[in-house]
């Protein structure tokens, strides 16, 4: 029996597989475009672990399936190329001779120059005597300034296609291919780039339909639904769910994989379960361009543009994408948002700890603190959780680092008129929560928007509550986070729910008046006004 796969290509005799047919016609029609007077040289990009040398290797049978020996084709990768000297050409030069020999089945000598080995694809003197449709694959891993060379000489050839056999080209990479990383910028014609998509919801549906034809083990919808929802069908995690539901976590072929199952291997791909393509998107965000992505946790107006570096890098890194909004005068504007649940709350966690760290300095509840009146309060009936009554322990929790003199706001990132910026507090309060009653409830960290507004959900037993998280900007802002905490709460079948405001201001006159209750279309909407400085 086939088995999901996440690692690399997937092979269609072993592993359960999206045929993608558009897909590979699209990429086949680019490189062969007229089959008497040349392709295309163009671009395929997508972030790692989507599928894109399976679709090299797929895009080369069709060709091969359609024309048969008509071209010469070559699948050259550039992964296991070392370079130790970054501006030197001439150490790629010597490359040259295994890397065509593996993929177009020739063997030159070393090149004395670049003008050497592109007079290889030469039609009078050259080494083949019939077109040439060639893949690079793993293009980003070469030195910018050798990316720079090899685009400009391709370029020229391109251009001098009367006395180059090299017919179609195609480039495939996460970012420098499209010339983001070149000051000259690419060039290759970028619209005729290939984007590889993510799965469609119809897609991922496909793919545990044939597990499920193949094992004869029922996967329920709602567990499909939240692998498609979760990952919003990024290739190579759905495949890792895929792994962990029907193999490792897999509650027994006998029974069916429910949302039980579900729940039990997202908590475990959320805290345990390695996945390189996971820690790769977590080095990505809390490198060079860290503040944008925290600032993504705490804003959900963020412009998305691809004119900004850091925008583009998050982008076709797979750590963020973009959401059209219209306004009421019918205005478009493209905002950034997360790619995904999954990997937001896994930056979330991973961020939560570089900022606040991994230990409160001080106990995060007084010794003798049973929190009665936050579980068993007078309206013990309810199944919802005092949490206004958990947020007074937070406000005194944050009195007694003042007390010893402990700031923990110090040090944090700020914005240009020196006020907080609004990530930290979401951060901060998270942890404490953890700390405080981490042990008797489970704290999930939600993000409705995709950016910007952060729920907490506390499920402690039976009794259950939420938090929203909101920064003070002004007045009218927060009677609108009110109704939209109201309208979020109804949607859930809350009776109540209770809004943690960050407010940079210490005085508490203006916080006990920003704070309050108020009850609509039968919705208790509690708000806690907390100040940081």
């Amino acid at each position: 029996m086939r088995r999901f796969h996440s690692y690399g290509p997937v092979d269609e005799r072993k592993h359960f597989t999206v045929p993608r047919k558009e897909l590979i016609r699209d990429c086949s029609e680019n490189l062969v475009g007229d089959p008497e007077e040349g392709g295309h040289y163009f671009t395929i990009w997508a972030p790692r672990q989507t599928g894109k040398t399976w679709l090299m290797r797929q895009v080369k049978k069709e060709i091969e399936n359609k024309y048969g020996d008509r071209f010469v084709i070559g699948t050259m990768s550039m992964q296991g190329v070392i370079l130790e000297d970054a501006d030197s050409g001439n150490e790629l030069l010597s490359w040259i001779p295994d890397l065509m020999r593996n993929s177009l089945n020739v063997s030159p000598d070393v090149p004395k120059d670049w003008r050497a080995w592109a007079n290889y694809f030469g039609r009078k003197e050259g080494l083949f005597d019939k077109p040439v449709i060639l893949f690079i694959d793993e293009f980003d891993s070469l030195p910018p300034k050798m990316i720079e060379r090899m685009v400009t000489l391709f370029r020229d050839m391109y251009l001098n296609r009367e006395s180059c056999l090299l017919h179609g080209l195609a480039l495939i990479g996460v970012r420098a291919v499209l010339g983001l990383g070149s000051q000259r910028g690419s060039p290759f014609n970028i619209q005729r780039s290939l984007h590889v998509p993510n799965f469609t919801e119809e897609e991922v549906r496909d793919l545990f339909d044939q597990y499920h034809r193949e094992s004869g083990q029922i996967i329920t919808p709602e567990a499909v639904s939240r692998v498609y929802e979760s990952m919003r069908g990024q290739p190579g995690l759905v495949c890792w769910f895929g792994e962990l539901l029907t193999e490792k976590y897999n509650p027994g072929t006998d029974k069916p994989i429910d949302m039980a199952a579900w729940n039990r291997v997202y908590h475990r791909a959320l805290n345990i379960e390695w996945n390189n393509t996971v820690l790769n998107l977590v080095k990505k965000a809390g490198g060079e361009y860290r503040n944008h992505v925290l600032e993504i946790f705490g804003k959900s107006d963020i412009r998305f543009t691809l004119d900004a570096d850091w925008c583009n890098y998050l982008y076709l890194n797979g750590i963020i994408d973009t959401k059209t909004e219209t306004d009421e005068y019918g205005k478009e504007t493209s905002v950034c948002l997360f790619s995904s649940p999954f990997v937001q709350q896994r930056l979330y966690n991973a961020l939560t700890t570089d900022i606040v760290g991994d230990r409160l300095p001080i106990l995060a509840l007084e010794p003798l603190d049973r929190l009665s009146d936050v579980f068993d309060d007078s309206a013990s009936s309810s199944a919802e959780l005092n949490l206004p009554a958990l947020l007074e322990r937070y406000k005194a929790y944050l009195k007694r680092l003042k007390a010893k003199g402990l700031n923990p706001w110090k040090d944090q990132p700020r914005r240009a008129d020196l006020h907080l910026t609004e990530y930290v507090g979401h951060f901060h309060l998270y942890f404490w929560l953890q700390n405080a009653v981490g042990r008797r409830c489970v704290i999930s960290p939600e993000f409705p928007t995709g950016n910007g507004m952060v729920d907490l959900h506390l499920k402690c037993g039976e009794k259950r509550g939420i938090i929203e998280v909101k920064s003070f900007t002004d007045i009218s802002e927060l009677e609108y986070s009110r109704e939209q905490a109201c309208r979020y709460a109804k949607k859930l079948g809350f009776g109540s729910v209770t809004i943690a405001v960050f407010v940079p201001v210490d005085d508490e006159d203006i916080l006990n008046q920003l704070s309050g209750k108020t009850v609509s279309d039968g919705v208790t909407v509690i708000v806690s006004a907390i100040g940081w400085v």
